[in-house]
C-alpha cells in the first residue's frame, strides 16, 4: 500500500463526510422531534436537488440565476416537508410504531416515482457553485520515503464541507437561543409535558419537518455539485443512516461525529482498492467498497454500542 496517499485519502473522506453529516442532521431532528424515523429523507434531499435544477436551467426550466434558484427550492423543500407531515403523519398518531415506519417507506417510493414521472431519469448537469478547476495544493510539514507529502484538495468538496458546517452550527445557535428552538428541545424530550405546559407540538412537528426537508436539499446540492444529479442522489442517504445510529438517534453533536467517521472510512477505505485493483474495475470497486463500509461500522456500533456514541440509554421501571 502506498502510505503517502493515506493524508489525502483521510481529508478527502473528511471532507466528503461533512454534507453526510447535514444529511444525518435532518434525520435525527424528525426522531427528537416526533420520534420517526424519516426513511423519506432520501427522495425529499433528491426533489429539494432537482427543485434547484429545475429552476435554474434555462433549457428545461425557469432560468432563474442559481441563488434564486435555490431559495425558491428551499421554498418547496419547506411545502414538502409540510405535507408529509400533515397529510401523511399526523393522522398516525398513537398508531403502532411499524404503521409509522411502512408510511415512510411508502412516502419514500412515492416520492421517487413522482421524481421519475416528472424529470425523467437522465443524468443532469448540476450548475457550478464552487470551483472545480483550480484545486487547492498543501504542502505536509514532513516526508515520506524522501518524498514531500502534497495535498491536493478539491475546492468544490471544501467549500460543501464548509457550508455543511456553517448550516450544522446555525442549526444549533437555532435551538439553543431561540424560543422556537427552545419549545423544540422540550417536545424532543416528552411530548406529554410539553403540551402540558403549553407548546403546541403539532406546530413543533411541522416546523421539524419543514427544516428536514431544507436540510436535506442543501445536503442534496453539496452532493450534486460534485458528483452530478441523477437518480441515484437519493441512495447517498444510505450512508447517512448508519452515521445516524453510530453518532445516536437523539443526538445532534452525535450526527456531525457520525457523519464525519463515516466519510474518513470512506476515504480510508478507498486506499487500498486504489493501489490493488486496476483497469475498468477499479473505479466501481471503490464505489463499492465505500457503499459497504457505513453497514460495517453500524454492525460494529449495534453489537459493542448499541445507543451510539452520544445516544442517551433509557431505563425504564415496571
Amino acid at each position: 500500500m502506498n502510505w503517502q496517499l493515506l493524508p489525502q485519502f483521510a481529508i478527502t473522506g473528511l471532507l466528503n463526510g461533512g454534507p453526510i453529516a447535514l444529511i444525518a442532521l435532518g434525520i435525527v431532528l424528525i426522531f427528537k422531534s416526533s420520534e420517526i424515523f424519516n426513511f423519506a429523507q432520501g427522495q425529499m434531499l433528491l426533489i429539494g436537488t432537482m427543485a434547484t435544477w429545475w429552476f435554474w436551467s434555462p433549457d428545461a426550466g425557469l432560468g432563474l440565476p442559481l441563488w434564486l434558484a435555490i431559495i425558491c427550492a428551499m421554498l418547496v423543500s419547506v411545502l414538502l416537508g409540510l405535507l408529509i407531515e400533515r397529510l401523511a403523519l399526523r393522522p398516525l398518531t398513537g398508531q403502532p410504531l411499524l404503521s409509522i415506519i411502512l408510511m415512510t417507506l411508502a412516502l419514500a417510493q412515492l416520492l421517487q416515482g413522482l421524481t421519475i414521472l416528472v424529470f425523467g431519469t437522465v443524468q443532469r448537469n448540476f450548475p457550478v457553485i464552487f470551483d472545480v478547476t483550480n484545486p487547492y495544493q498543501i504542502t505536509l510539514p514532513f516526508t515520506y520515503n524522501d518524498n514531500p507529502m502534497i495535498l491536493v484538495l478539491r475546492q468544490n468538496l471544501v467549500w460543501s464541507f464548509v457550508v455543511a458546517m456553517i448550516c450544522v452550527t446555525l442549526l444549533w445557535l437555532f435551538f439553543q437561543y431561540t424560543s422556537t428552538g427552545l419549545a423544540m428541545r422540550a417536545t424532543a424530550e416528552d411530548h406529554e409535558t410539553a403540551q402540558s405546559v403549553g407548546i403546541r407540538i403539532n406546530r413543533v412537528f411541522g416546523i421539524s419537518w419543514a427544516f428536514a426537508g431544507v436540510i436535506a436539499a442543501v445536503g442534496g446540492i453539496l452532493i450534486a455539485t460534485a458528483s452530478g444529479l441523477d437518480l441515484s442522489l437519493s441512495i447517498v442517504v444510505l450512508a447517512a443512516f448508519p452515521a445516524v445510529l453510530l453518532g445516536g438517534l437523539e443526538s445532534i453533536p452525535g450526527a456531525v461525529v457520525g457523519g464525519l467517521i463515516v466519510g474518513l472510512a470512506q476515504g480510508l477505505v478507498a486506499l487500498p482498492n486504489s493501489n490493488f485493483i486496476f483497469g475498468p474495475d477499479a473505479a466501481q470497486a471503490v464505489r463499492n467498497s465505500a457503499a459497504i463500509v457505513p453497514y460495517v461500522i453500524l454492525l460494529v456500533v449495534l453489537l459493542f454500542r448499541p445507543d451510539g456514541l452520544f445516544g442517551q440509554k433509557r431505563i425504564e421501571r415496571i
